[in-house]
């Protein structure tokens, strides 16, 4: 059986999340009581948020590289980065990686489409709202990537940083965010939301 090896801590409550849903999709489909083997690579989240923010993306990208090959070395066979942000960076680091990468915006893309989903809105990071990674990527499909008003991306980047990368759930923050999903449906005709901060749900 292949090793799956993930690149996590950016941030922990997703790379948690990650975790648990791999391990519950594989149990569904083995009937045999057995666990997949996975290894994951714990990395700092406010490095990778500084380098971001500086637009240092070579550095990430080499770091990044870096933290892959290590993986490869504690036997990892292909691997993911269990966050949307160094997505931004993904053509890059699958070009220097030593192991083969599932593209968390490249497996949505293809979720969307076989859902019959046109136009979408993008939660996440700040980077991630303001990249051009889920537009190149979903417009392959023809489906269009909306980044929420400047004033709901402050929102929900904060929240995400402040609240859900902490583990943080608030109801209030919740309603927040469902309020925007209406606004966007109402005026920007969305018909569906990619949450880009995994643990937005």
């Amino acid at each position: 059986m292949k090793i799956l090896g993930i690149i996590g801590g950016i941030a922990p409550e997703s790379t948690i999340d990650y975790y648990r849903s791999i391990i519950a999709l594989y149990r569904a489909r083995k009937a045999d009581g057995s666990y997949p083997p996975i290894l994951i690579n714990s990395i700092d989240l406010q490095r990778m948020l500084t380098m971001v923010g500086a637009g240092e993306l070579s550095a990430l990208t080499d770091w990044l590289v870096t933290e892959l090959n290590k993986l490869q070395g504690a036997g990892a066979d292909f691997a993911i980065m269990a966050s949307n942000t160094p997505h931004i960076v993904f053509d890059q680091i699958e070009r220097q990686s030593p192991l083969p990468l599932i593209s968390i915006v490249a497996e949505t893309s293809t979720v969307a489409k076989a859902r019959g989903l046109q136009r979408l809105a993008l939660f996440g990071t700040r980077f991630t709202m303001e990249g051009s990674v889920y537009r190149a990527v979903f417009g392959r499909q023809n489906i269009a990537v909306l980044a929420p008003e400047p004033d709901d991306q402050h929102y929900i980047h904060d929240k995400y940083m402040s609240e859900l990368v902490a583990g943080v759930f608030l109801p209030e923050t919740r309603a927040g965010l469902l309020a925007i999903v209406d606004r966007m449906a109402r005026e920007a005709n969305i018909d569906g939301v990619i949450l880009g901060a995994r643990n937005c749900r």
